[in-house]
């Protein structure tokens, strides 16, 4: 049994969105703003930061999680002194765009390709709102719209609503969520007995993090304490190309739902292959206290759950024990999918034009050993498996075709010419203080 943590989260100044589980099922919405005025900018940091202490003292129907974030472009707006602004890490001041070619967003997924206005220097401000309700978002959302009303210096350059569904399926038909990390002095249980809680200095700066050290943090320590880094990504699902693609490979229904659970590592009801295996069990996939509380040890040549299936890729939690190279735990991400668009009809196969997709938002104090790590080393790659031809199956770069190994007896099998089935619409590298921060920008007088 794990020792309680003596660790003493100021939970007061961090933004709620930063640790806490999101509402199921619940709508959203997502904001970007422009700051065009110095003054008006600071009016809205100091109207926002009124909307996300609200949403850190629910009442007991808890209305809604709200979150407020800036780009480096955006602070460098607010009037965020340089000696300030210099102290961010490389990775954010550069921004996702300038980093896209490195972190893979190449072809279709390359900047030049994005939604505008993600990944332009026009971007300043990030709004989430995710509520159980369409009538509490709305509530909530008229909230943070009168803070940046009759503010004619700021405006409002995006919108995407989102949801989760009832199942908290994604555009694929896949249970999401599954498998988040533990927070060491959050007070939240782990889901994965086998995986003690992570240290908060991962996630939030301020805070030791899993190598003894605290994380680099931005100057003064009143801007920096209680903060994270957010990764926002507008992710376009190609589920048409996705289920022909099964259709293609697969004998009949039940064999193409069996390769989409050995793509993904996981059958659809979210029941994890490490644990059933080729039959699929709904019960435990519905089940939060069973569905993440398994390891890789017993499976390191993959027959039940492919070294290169998407979830493991993501996380391949004790595969890589036997690597002194690698330590998982540094490299652990909050994790927040949310579905955009209406589902494709059961059943077919050919894209309808219409726009679907997930819009990921990924927490963690260190961008580059975190998601870009991730997202190079292991989504990208498949150096660490053995196999440095192939990349995930649904989100690896996609700039040509690849391949994908099912261990199997007698022989394997290898699956040719995935094209991508996910495509980047855009993204932003955003920085979420905390609520004493909020403060501080919105009575900065630079």
């Amino acid at each position: 049994m794990l020792a309680p943590s003596d660790v003493q989260l100021e939970l007061e100044h961090i933004q709620s969105g930063a640790l806490h589980e999101r509402p199921s099922p619940y709508v959203g919405r997502y904001l970007l703003l422009r700051i065009d005025d110095r003054a008006a900018g600071r009016e809205l940091v100091r109207r926002l930061h009124a909307v996300v202490d609200a949403s850190r003292h629910p009442n007991e129907a808890r209305d809604a999680w709200a979150t407020v974030a800036f780009t480096y472009n955006g602070l460098k707006r607010l009037g965020v002194p340089q000696v300030s602004l210099d102290s961010f890490v490389p990775e954010f001041r550069q921004g996702m765009a300038a980093r896209a070619a490195e972190i893979g967003d190449v072809g279709a997924s390359a900047p030049a390709n994005w939604e505008a206005p993600l990944g332009t220097a026009d971007v300043h401000v990030a709004i989430s709102v995710i509520s159980p309700s369409s009538d509490r978002l709305e509530a909530v959302a008229a909230r943070a719209r009168r803070a940046h009303e009759q503010l004619p210096g700021v405006e409002v350059i995006w919108r995407q609503d989102c949801y989760q569904l009832p199942t908290g399926r994604t555009s694929f038909g896949f249970k999401d969520g599954i498998g988040q990390p533990a927070i060491e002095g959050s007070g939240i249980p782990s889901s994965n007995p086998h995986e003690p809680p992570i240290k908060v200095g991962e996630f939030l700066l301020g805070y030791p993090d899993e190598t003894g050290e605290l994380p680099p943090m931005p100057t003064p320590e009143v801007l920096g304490r209680n903060a994270t880094y957010l990764v926002f990504r507008k992710l376009h699902t190609n589920v048409a190309a996705y289920r022909r693609y099964l259709r293609a490979n697969a004998a009949d229904r039940a064999q193409e739902e069996l390769l989409g659970a050995k793509m993904v590592g996981r059958w659809q009801s979210g029941a994890p292959l490490s644990v059933v295996g080729d039959e699929d069990d709904p019960a435990l996939g519905a089940d939060p206290e069973r569905n993440n509380a398994f390891l890789y040890g017993d499976d390191l040549k993959g027959f039940k759950c492919p070294a290169g299936a998407h979830a493991r890729r993501a996380n391949p939690r004790d595969a890589l024990d036997g690597d002194g190279n690698v330590n998982v735990r540094l490299h652990r991400m909050i994790r927040r999918g949310t579905s955009y668009g209406p589902m494709l009809p059961d059943g077919v196969l050919e894209d309808d034009g219409v726009d679907r997709g997930i819009i990921f938002v990924f927490a963690g104090a260190h961008l580059k050993r975190q998601f870009e790590f991730v997202k190079t080393q292991w989504l990208d790659d498949g150096v660490f498996i053995g196999a440095p031809e192939e990349r995930d199956p649904l989100v690896g770069r996609s700039d040509e075709p690849r391949m994908f190994t099912i261990p199997q007896r007698p022989i394997r099998r290898r699956l040719q010419g995935l094209m991508p089935f996910v495509t980047t619409r855009g993204g932003e590298y955003c920085f979420a203080p905390g609520l004493p921060a909020l403060r501080w920008l919105a009575e900065l007088d630079t």
